[in-house]
């Protein structure tokens, strides 16, 4: 995009007084988006006539670091044009002129202008969307910054600047790629993103270095261009807490909330991998290779697309689409939809991503709650009901305190009558928020296993009283109860589930 300034702006930037803050948060914004920012030569011209020689010569040096907006457009033959914005009193208007004339003739997208006069004459012509003040300016471009996840405490948003390149975690890459230092020295001086995890000895137990990119992917075959979430490293050496779950979840989340409807990685696979087990559970499809010139093996492509259409789940079963096409669902009438009450104690562990819970101390130094981490969870309960079935979906009541719905999963795997605590521990692993001791407790009674993907929260509560009053529940849910599917279709609409991602 190309940014247009008026003399006023590049003067309060460049002179020796203090910038105001507005400006300075402006400037970084339009860098951060890598906007063009041009002069209008006539500016320049404006600056000329200055008849104070050292001050002229200063304005001047300092004008000379922007480049100017060549071949302009010039509004003395467009009579349309001039008799619209009226008549010019003097040779500042005529300035002011060129410069309006330039976004009216779309050699420029935007005008950044305090000058009154110019957002007047713009208002005659209906551009002033395209002229704006600091301040407009300033909320406009704000919006088209890359929006941002929350971490949680454990995890820290940084650049790669920041990051010790020799650091044990990044030896693996340097085997495989000879420039690994050169090329980590190079994006960090792009100022880079990521996402990592600091051990308490100061050393990386996880790291993941990613990128917006809007362009072809020179693979065989190439990648056609189109928006895309680039995973350029991502490394984990703490093991055993699914971390690299929670780094694929929040470069989802990443992804939807930029619009960006496809994720990619290149990777060198091993004969044992765990990366690619790992990303293809959630949809990462090999779909072209990257021949390097240093190594007699290609470097593998691997893809996932974040937003679909019906076409790419033909023939899919509910189940397969939760998997492949996560965080998408099919909900139709063929599946069931169940509610399930969960106790806050457990509701918090399970959902470390729930945007109102509070997060622990342990949390602050530190630690991980790693049911919380993952994407795959796991629920035990002592339910009669049998009715569950894979592909189902799963709708969570948080009970005592909010009694809402909160939540949405669908699920994988059901076990009914499980008895022995380490069939069921085998079974859950550390997907579920209770301990061996409370599994042996659980487990004297005949216990149902759940194992669930979870997808998305709703963006509303769907309150008790609501599901009262829509005659969704008679009462406070006491175990998994099923409901009908138009009244899914109600808890959907109330709780604001984006239908981008269901399918039926």
């Amino acid at each position: 995009m190309r940014i247009l300034l008026d003399t006023n702006i590049i003067i309060l930037r460049e002179d020796n007084k203090v910038i105001k803050e507005d400006l300075q948060i402006l400037m970084r914004v339009i860098q951060k988006l890598d906007y063009k920012i041009l002069l209008h030569p006539k500016s320049i011209e404006d600056i000329n006539r200055d008849t104070d020689d050292h001050r002229r010569n200063i304005t001047l040096s300092k004008f000379k670091t922007y480049d100017t907006l060549e071949r302009a457009p010039d509004p003395k033959a467009d009579l349309n044009f001039l008799g619209s914005i009226g008549s010019s009193k003097n040779e500042n208007d005529v300035i002011d002129d060129f410069l309006l004339y330039s976004v009216y003739r779309n050699a420029v997208t935007f005008l950044i202008t305090e000058d009154f006069g110019i957002h007047k004459k713009a208002k005659r012509i209906k551009l002033s969307e395209r002229i704006l003040n600091i301040i407009e300016a300033l909320d406009l471009f704000k919006k088209e910054l890359p929006k941002e996840v929350i971490l949680p405490p454990a995890l820290q948003r940084t650049t790669m600047a920041s990051l010790d390149v020799h650091d044990p975690l990044f030896d693996t890459l340097r085997e495989d790629y000879p420039d690994f230092n050169d090329w980590y020295a190079k994006k960090s001086r792009k100022g880079r993103d990521c996402w990592v995890y600091i051990r308490n000895n100061g050393s990386l137990g996880a790291v993941l270095i990613y990128k917006f990119e809007n362009e072809i992917v020179p693979s065989k075959p190439p990648l056609d261009k189109e928006s895309r979430l680039k995973i350029a490293t991502m490394k984990v050496s703490h093991v055993g807490h699914k971390i690299g779950e929670l780094l694929l979840k929040l470069s989802f989340e990443l992804a939807i909330k930029n619009n960006i409807p496809e994720i990619y990685l290149t990777h060198f696979t091993r004969e044992i991998d765990y990366l690619v087990d790992l990303i293809e559970d959630y949809g990462f499809k090999k779909v072209s290779i990257i021949n390097r010139p240093w190594i007699d093996i290609p470097e593998d492509v691997f893809l996932k697309k974040i937003i679909i259409k019906e076409e790419d789940i033909l023939n899919l079963t509910p189940i397969e689409i939760s998997k492949k096409f996560y965080p998408n669902l099919y909900d139709g009438i063929e599946v069931r939809k169940h509610i399930i009450p969960i106790q806050p104690l457990y509701f918090e562990r399970l959902y470390t991503d729930f945007h109102r819970r509070q997060t622990t101390i342990d949390e602050h130094l530190g630690q991980f709650i790693i049911e919380g981490n993952t994407i795959k969870k796991a629920y035990l309960s002592h339910s009669s009901s049998k009715k569950m079935n894979v592909g189902d979906i799963l709708l969570f009541y948080r009970s005592e305190d909010v009694q809402s719905i909160l939540s949405i999963g669908v699920i994988e795997n059901v076990e009914y009558g499980m008895k022995e605590p380490t069939e069921i521990l085998s079974m859950v692993g550390k997907r579920t928020v209770y301990t061996y001791a409370e599994i042996e407790e659980i487990s004297k009674k005949a216990t149902t296993v759940i194992l669930f993907n979870h997808h998305f929260h709703f963006k509303k509560p769907v309150k008790y009283n609501k599901l009262l009053k829509e005659k969704i529940l008679r009462g406070p849910p006491q175990s998994i109860t099923e409901i009908k599917h138009e009244d899914y279709q109600k808890i959907k609409k109330i709780g604001g589930i984006n239908e981008r991602f269901t399918f039926n």
